[in-house]
């Protein structure tokens, strides 16, 4: 114990004895006085009063959150006026007032304080996600459709809109009229009317698939345990073959020979019925229209041709030389149509024609003026459809060979 500390606890104690036995003091004030002393003894005394400082000091911060919260900052010192006045009158010194709140400060000279970050803004819209279809449903052909824009808006492959209208398009794009009804299929793959003694094992093979892939589609509603040899699916009921496909029927016209020219009698009256002879092309071919671009349908597995810009009664010219074995009108939607057989393996038709300029077997030759431009047949506006054949490889692209 220190020395000061314990001359004080000597003193008190001395004190207390005095007034305990001359009988100045209340028994209660000299026991305090003697308990105070027994506490210095034992050096509690320092302990004592830091604990009591800091708590006061404690309780002070506290009240000065609690009025800053309760807006004491904003009260005017006038408000204390009064009791400035009676503390002075009684010549007491006048207490500090402690105005709690935040100071005013200068403005800001630093620039915009603002922080570059993501944003946030309330917004009330829950968006759900859209359920994926699982039915066939019917769209309206409107003007200005395409195939490719049905396809597109749909999320479906072209394909998938010609195999589930058959009935409607026969497999041709050009077939696309306004107001023709469509089956619009929930997913990429064939519809298929069910017919009296189909079995289910045959219809999925025809269209490449399983068929517990037509079996488990919600919406066909068959019965997974049903004979797939004898199912009982009722006739008419148009069921969803998922991923199926089949060939696509092609109704331009098929390789006409200049040896031949008879087989094109299933196409119209445009069909040449004689044999003949004549010049044969280099096997370079250039563009047989004066505009070079695409407007309408490009080259596809659907559409094995280009449509070539153009207006009525622009020029149509021989891509190259050859021999003219089909010229006339076409039965299947091509209108007006010109086939030249090039002898040398190739062939090129010439569609939608308003005019043409040349006869059967008439020998011509590169660039010459075979027809007019039109649209013809089951067309949307004018334009030529133009294909390149060979007896090997079949329907080509033309972009491949133009020149």
């Amino acid at each position: 114990m220190r020395a000061r500390d314990q001359g004080k606890a000597e003193k008190l104690q001395e004190k207390a004895t005095n007034a305990r036995d001359k009988g100045t003091l209340p028994i209660r004030t000299w026991k305090r006085i003697e308990l105070w002393a027994k506490i210095c003894v034992v050096t509690l005394r320092d302990p004592i009063l830091r604990f009591t400082g800091h708590l006061a000091l404690l309780t002070l911060i506290a009240l000065g959150v609690w009025a800053a919260r309760l807006g004491w900052d904003t009260l005017p010192l006038d408000a204390y006026a009064g009791v400035v006045e009676e503390n002075e009158s009684a010549g007491l010194t006048p207490p500090t007032i402690l105005r709690l709140g935040i100071a005013d400060l200068p403005p800001y000279a630093g620039g915009s304080t603002q922080l570059a970050g993501v944003g946030r803004s309330t917004d009330i819209h829950t968006v759900f996600p859209e359920r994926p279809r699982l039915e066939v449903i019917t769209y309206q052909v409107q003007e200005g459709d395409s195939l490719f824009g049905i396809a597109d808006k749909f999320s479906l492959k072209p394909e998938t809109i010609l195999w589930g209208n058959f009935d409607v398009l026969q497999d041709d794009p050009h077939r696309l009229k306004p107001g023709q009804e469509l089956n619009i299929s929930p997913v990429d793959g064939t519809l298929y009317e069910w017919h009296e003694g189909d079995g289910l094992s045959g219809v999925a093979r025809f269209f490449g698939v399983e068929p517990s892939e037509i079996i488990q589609w919600p919406t066909n509603h068959i019965d997974p345990d049903m004979d797939p040899e004898n199912p009982d699916i009722e006739a008419g009921m148009l069921l969803i073959i998922p991923g199926g496909h089949r060939s696509l029927v092609s109704w331009s016209a098929p390789r006409i020979s200049r040896s031949n020219p008879a087989v094109a009698k299933v196409l119209g009256p445009g069909a040449c019925g004689s044999i003949y002879d004549g010049v044969v092309g280099s096997g370079i071919f250039i563009y047989p229209t004066p505009l070079h671009y695409v407007s309408g349908f490009d080259y596809s597995s659907i559409h094995p041709a280009i449509d070539l810009a153009g207006s009525t009664g622009h020029a149509i010219f021989a891509s190259d030389s050859g021999v003219v074995v089909y010229a006339g009108w076409n039965d299947w939607g091509y209108g007006y149509v010109i086939v030249l057989d090039h002898g040398n393996g190739w062939q090129t038709l010439y569609a939608h024609l308003s005019a043409i300029n040349v006869v059967c077997g008439q020998s011509v030759y590169q660039g010459d003026v075979i027809g007019a431009m039109g649209s013809t047949g089951n067309s949307s506006g004018s334009h030529l459809h133009f294909e390149i054949m060979h007896d090997e490889y079949g329907k080509v692209n033309p972009h491949n060979f133009l020149q």
